[in-house]
């Protein structure tokens, strides 16, 4: 894993935007369509409107794929991750194919589609985050690494529903799905190149947890050390907790 460390949130996002353009342009000059996973959260945001508004990207020869989403929550929602990408992604780049993930009425249905389109063919590149509770997508600790299933319906953890009442998403605690559609573990390190964006304070402890320590479903992000083609952004205060010789050591 390469960690890469700015001195706040801003720079961090731009430095991984230009990661991701860059990547995006060669692998659009070699093939003709780019299979891409896109994560969302409050800290993707800026990530997102840095990359989007880079130039000569030929979106319409990417393909997305939805990396989770709530059970039972409209489209209309405001935490809806469907809205989420439509208003920040989608939209700005006219992208060419995309595949949201339908928790609302039937998540098993949208589960088995979006799956089957996964299976296709192999994906190039993935943006992912780090909960505050070390999660991956929505995997939530103790995490399932075993399961093969490119989707599964899992069970959001308290720490996990909290996050998202103090990201702002959710009046209160009692607001936010228990249920979620998650792509799994495994799926995820199936990618050919993951570039996770992990800015601020409140993620340091999950950092530092899934950096320097064993490899566990209790941390499910620390399945990214074993993964061999990882860069992962950082600021100065969601590295704060990281010791010298785990930054020096990546």
């Amino acid at each position: 894993m390469r960690i890469r460390i700015f001195e706040n949130k801003s720079a961090l996002s731009e430095g991984a935007a230009e990661h991701a353009a860059k990547t995006l342009r060669q692998l659009l000059g070699e093939k003709n369509t780019v299979r891409l996973i896109a994560a969302t959260g409050a800290s993707q945001i800026e990530f997102l409107e840095k990359l989007t508004s880079s130039k000569d990207i030929d979106w319409a020869r990417v393909e997305m794929f939805h990396l989770d989403e709530y059970v039972g929550l409209p489209i209309t929602h405001p935490a809806s991750f469907r809205k989420y990408l439509m208003e920040r992604l989608i939209g700005k780049t006219k992208m060419g194919i995309y595949h949201l993930l339908d928790g609302e009425s039937d998540p098993e249905g949208a589960v088995a589609e979006v799956g089957r389109e996964l299976k296709k063919s192999p994906v190039d590149l993935a943006f992912v985050g780090i909960g505050e509770n070390g999660h991956l997508a929505f995997n939530d600790p103790p995490a399932d690494f075993q399961t093969e299933k490119p989707y599964i319906v899992v069970t959001l953890d308290e720490a996990c529903r909290k996050q998202q009442v103090g990201e702002g998403w959710f009046g209160t605690i009692a607001e936010v799905p228990v249920r979620a559609i998650s792509m799994s573990v495994r799926q995820i390190l199936k990618t050919d190149e993951i570039i996770a964006i992990v800015p601020d304070a409140r993620k340091a402890q999950a950092v530092a947890e899934c950096l320097a320590g064993e490899v566990s479903p209790l941390h499910p992000a620390s399945i990214l050390l074993t993964h061999s083609n990882t860069s992962m952004y950082l600021d100065r205060e969601s590295s704060a907790l990281l010791s010298e010789k785990t930054k020096a050591g990546m």
